[in-house]
């Protein structure tokens, strides 16, 4: 039932925020409706699970009118232009960026903004040979983090080094922009070394570009993928429905021992929320607008059939570490074999129970669900972002990598960590490139880094400035809209307290 005394408040708590700038505040008010209306009956299982925290569905609302994600194809943009936008196919580099402008206007996310900006060296590149390339590149990057203020929007670069790609990381290591956020998809059988030092310099700089393990992700689907948003990977043309999560550390406060946990209120929960995010994906596809008349879909920038959904796993290290209490072991996550075996029995019994689950659409994934490892959101306490190691219990380094490389590949639609280094780094590009590759020959799908004196510094999945923390920390607007997640991920998660390595 409607409780128009819990609306007010939600509508006057985004009112009276001095924090929020405008766009913000509207943005914010236009979810409260979708949480308080339900278009379909949910169990009373997931209704009891939801209550106590343990399923969670990202502050979708009870309904959703567009996926979550969406990766247009831009290449077919650049190659035919848009109809519906009466935009004709570009002829040169001053058009080709403009183009790509006006449509990331118009691409809808669960954040109102594009969370995928394609691989854009690829598509600049065939115009490359204009004198004032360099100028037009530095004035659309510095565009995107004026209009585009949210840094879920993701740039993809490589694996091919392009001239359009060097330029794009030696201006973004100027600018020390936290928007857009960069993944280079790298490759060390394709990507020049020298090319992939740049990267790791700029990285060190502003905490960007992210490396993805190009080899291991390009074989998960039929089709092209991308990162978007955080670091997830999806196909591209398509994306990702919806995202909801179960938060392994408060089911793991339900149970008897390990063996209760795995062998009964993992698989149910699993289960449930799975039967809970097909209610929702029916809904979008088959009662809203989006998949009858959007205009990415009509004209094949975006395909049904290209679309998956994802179920967000977070708080392994807590849900680890609350067995091993439950069972007076003195094991904790990360620091033993022990350890790393629940945590793989836990992921492979997901896994198990998302395979036995078929759903109607999500072709692109044998009509099944891909698992995620969820950064967290801003009112996460004491619940560590996907299988992560918990801040301040990092093992040393070159454990650490190891141990990322068993649990990352069962994440098939997204997993990282991050890895902050000591200002000496920087002049060591060559080290950390050696590191990124043995982690990925570990089995690690993705790396982040970034300089202990950066401002712009990576918080789970996403990156935002430590100077504008400090703003909000004294109510002062910022435009960028993740900056406000930032600020209570920092409050409630440590971030500045991230081990940071040396070499």
């Amino acid at each position: 039932m409607l409780n128009i005394s819990d609306i007010k408040a939600d509508v006057e708590s985004v009112i009276t925020n001095e924090a929020l700038t405008h766009e913000q505040a509207m943005m914010n008010l236009s979810a409260i409706p979708l949480n308080y209306v339900e278009f379909f009956e949910t169990s009373k299982e997931f209704r009891e699970l939801f209550e106590a925290g343990c399923l969670c569905t990202m502050t979708e609302g009870n309904v959703t009118y567009q996926p979550r994600y969406t990766l247009p194809d831009y290449e077919k943009l650049i190659r035919e232009g848009c109809t519906f936008l009466r935009l004709e196919p570009p002829k040169c580099l001053f058009e080709a960026i403009q183009i790509l402008e006006m449509f990331y206007r118009h691409i809808p996310s669960v954040t109102h903004y594009p969370v995928y900006l394609g691989s854009v060296d690829k598509l600049l590149e065939p115009f490359m040979d204009d004198e004032h390339a360099y100028e037009l590149i530095r004035s659309f990057l510095i565009f995107l983090d004026r209009s585009i203020p949210d840094s879920y929007c993701h740039m993809n670069l490589g694996p091919e080094a392009t001239r359009a790609g060097e330029m794009i990381v030696e201006i973004e290591t100027e600018l020390n922009n936290a928007i857009p956020s960069i993944t280079l998809l790298y490759d060390p059988d394709i990507t020049p070394d020298d090319f992939a030092k740049k990267c790791v310099i700029c990285a060190l700089n502003c905490a960007k570009p992210s490396f993805a393990n190009d080899k291991e992700y390009g074989r998960l689907y039929r089709m092209p993928y991308g990162i978007a948003s955080c670091y997830n990977a999806l196909p591209v043309s398509g994306g990702s429905f919806t995202l909801s999560r179960i938060v392994l550390s408060r089911l793991a406060e339900r149970a008897k021992d390990s063996e209760h946990f795995i062998n009964e209120l993992l698989p149910h929960a699993v289960d449930v929320l799975c039967g809970y995010m097909e209610q929702k994906i029916e809904f979008l596809v088959e009662k809203s607008h989006f998949f009858k008349s959007n205009f990415l879909v009509k004209e094949k920038f975006l395909k049904l059939e290209n679309f998956t959904a994802m179920l967000g796993v977070v708080g392994m290290n807590e849900c680890v570490n609350t067995l091993m209490e439950k069972e007076r072991r003195p094991d904790r996550y990360g620091s033993s074999e022990y350890t790393d075996e629940l945590a793989l029995n836990i992921l492979e019994t997901i896994k198990k129970t998302i395979d036995s689950f078929e759903s109607k659409y999500c072709d692109c994934t044998d009509h099944h669900f891909t698992m995620h490892a969820q950064v967290g959101i801003d009112s996460d306490f004491d619940i560590s972002p996907g299988a992560r190691i918990a801040i301040g219990s990092e093992p040393p380094l070159y454990e650490h990598l190891i141990q990322c490389g068993k649990v990352h590949p069962y994440f098939t639609s997204g997993v990282g960590d991050i890895f902050p280094f000591d200002i000496t780094a920087r002049k060591n590009a060559d080290a950390v490139l050696d590191l990124i590759k043995g982690g990925f020959s570990k089995g690690m799908r993705y790396f982040s880094t970034y300089s202990s004196d950066s401002d712009v510094i990576r918080i789970t999945g996403y990156l935002v400035k430590k100077s504008d923390v400090a703003k909000l920390d004294d109510g002062i607007a910022v435009p960028q809209a993740n900056a406000m997640w930032g600020y209570y991920e920092v409050k409630n998660s440590r971030i500045y307290d991230r081990k940071v390595r040396t070499l």
